[in-house]
């Protein structure tokens, strides 16, 4: 299925836009493979979701966890039954925490400080297929990633509704983790991709 979609989506490409050079060609691969397998793993994951009631509580949480990982990046599992395997199973059981457990405002501010600290020291972090190479673009998404950390902290100290209190601050642990040199070191993936385009 999936070899069906790209196949078909890359000459449909092929036919409108015969002059595409094969960089770009092989970026709007990479993007559509990337596309599948996010609508197939929502759709699955979802589906688990509703299955456990939880539907809109994972969708919330999704949500906030996307708003910092998309300028802080992160690692990506290497096969894609991995990367299935793996979202569902954070998913869903961070989704589960926020919901059932209280965390003291205490643990909230040391956790916080701490997952404030390491995304500015470790975002954004890149991958072999797509790495960051610009040092201002590589500015701008640390800076960017450091600010929405801070304001999770804060918001997740201050708002009263314990379930978002808590995908705040998760979301904010859970995205360190995606980021860090030793997440990528587990699982055999190259660190700092970007320092191989350096002169």
């Amino acid at each position: 299925m999936k070899e069906v979609f790209i196949n078909n989506s890359m000459n449909l490409i092929h036919k409108y836009y015969p002059n595409y050079s094969e960089e770009k060609l092989a970026e709007l691969k990479y993007g559509l493979l990337g596309l599948y397998l996010m609508i197939t793993k929502s759709i699955i994951i979802f589906g688990i979701a509703i299955y456990l009631n939880i539907f809109k509580e994972l969708l919330i949480f999704t949500v906030i966890y996307n708003i910092l990982r998309a300028p802080s990046f992160g690692m990506h599992a290497s096969k894609s039954w991995i990367c299935l395997v793996s979202s569902a199973s954070i998913f869903i059981f961070s989704t589960y925490l926020s919901a059932k457990i209280l965390i003291s405002i205490n643990i909230k501010i040391i956790f916080g400080i701490i997952g404030i600290l390491l995304m500015y020291k470790n975002s954004p972090a890149d991958t072999a297929k797509k790495p960051i190479v610009s040092p201002k673009r590589r500015r701008i998404y640390k800076n960017i990633s450091t600010l929405i950390a801070i304001i999770f902290v804060i918001t997740s100290i201050v708002i009263d509704n314990n379930f978002l209190s808590n995908s705040f601050i998760l979301s904010l642990l859970l995205q360190n983790i995606m980021i860090a040199p030793t997440t990528y070191k587990i699982f055999g993936e190259t660190y700092d991709n970007y320092k191989s385009y350096q002169p």
